[in-house]
């Protein structure tokens, strides 16, 4: 981001996070390119949302999907083509942000991907969620954590 360019807001953030649960599903159910996924979720949606965030995760997410599953596949208690959609776009997501938007604080990164869970998931997936974002945030973000933050 450039330097003279405002923050977003967090509720943009939060906005682009729950909107890239939606792009993801549907590009696991129906696939498409990370430009026709962007290109239709910004004409369906007209809220203030942090499309740069929105942008940069759909674009990594989709051109590097074999390298972010590597991420959190050995946390997995089961095989990456046993997970629900709605949890592997969690878990694509929030590992996308835990190794590559360190500007985030992993104990935010969990938090927002559980409540996630919680909105679109099954009953229990946000435990198995938190369970897994917090094994990859003590490997990715260990320095983050021994500093108490």
């Amino acid at each position: 981001m450039p330097e003279d360019s405002p923050m977003p807001k967090v509720s943009h953030r939060k906005k682009a996070r729950n909107v890239l649960v939606q792009a993801l599903y549907q590009w696991q159910m129906a696939s498409g390119s990370s430009s026709d996924i962007e290109a239709q979720f910004r004409a369906d949606n007209t809220a203030k949302i942090d499309w740069d965030f929105f942008h940069e995760a759909v674009v990594h997410i989709l051109n590097k999907t074999e390298e972010v599953d590597q991420t959190f596949s050995e946390e997995l208690d089961r095989k990456l083509n046993q997970l629900d959609p709605i949890e592997l776009a969690l878990l694509r997501l929030g590992s996308f942000e835990l190794l590559e938007r360190i500007d985030v604080p992993y104990k935010v990164v969990i938090n927002e991907y559980v409540d996630l869970a919680k909105k679109y998931g099954a009953s229990d997936s946000y435990k198995y969620i938190n369970g897994v974002l917090d094994k990859l945030a003590k490997k990715y973000r260990a320095v983050e954590i021994a500093g108490g933050n």
